[in-house]
């Protein structure tokens, strides 16, 4: 696949549009989820979304290919969401999801994997905006420390720290709720 990849990249360094056509439909949900769960706001990351692929139409002869391109394009969308907040003039960023299911309509079975997940949503909430990084791209996005690092700007060894530390954080906030409350 990243072969396919990087030669999708060097279409577009030729002006194929098809190609960029190709290259939106393989990571449009990916870099989507990734921004929406930066920003909370699906209508400014579905813009910041159009500004990632414009920016790699511009930019395709640019790459190198010394990263894998899904990190390059990620790295585009990551330093997009920072210029957000910092234009914001905060870096503080929650990773709630409005809820769209009926809650009363679920099944015990449903309603209970449902509270797990909001206990979840409420516990990443509360991580550090690098920590719920680190998280969202390990696990949601299923990208290696090394991918992560380039992403972030900082090293692998940071990275690790962080998804580390970020799990026994979480672990310490999912053991300490029940019934959907925090245990004093």
């Amino acid at each position: 696949m990243g072969d396919t990849h990087y030669l999708l990249i060097q279409q577009i360094a030729g002006g194929d549009k098809q190609a960029l056509a190709a290259l939106y439909r393989e990571f449009e949900r990916p870099v989507y989820r990734f921004i929406v769960s930066r920003l909370n706001d699906p209508h400014e990351a579905a813009d910041i979304l159009h500004d990632v692929f414009m920016d790699i139409w511009r930019v395709a002869a640019s790459f190198e290919g010394r990263s894998q391109v899904r990190t390059w394009i990620f790295g585009i969308a990551y330093r997009k969401v920072i210029d957000v907040h910092r234009k914001r003039g905060r870096m503080f960023v929650t990773d709630d999801i409005p809820e769209t299911g009926d809650v009363q309509d679920a099944a015990d079975a449903g309603y209970a994997a449902q509270q797990e997940a909001e206990h979840l949503r409420v516990c990443v909430a509360e991580l550090s905006d690098d920590h719920r990084v680190a998280i969202s791209l390990a696990f949601y996005e299923d990208m290696t420390c090394a991918q992560i690092s380039e992403i972030a700007g900082v090293p692998e060894g940071t990275i690790k720290s962080r998804l580390h530390h970020a799990k026994k954080l979480l672990m310490h906030c999912l053991s300490g709720r029940i019934g959907g409350r925090a245990v004093a």
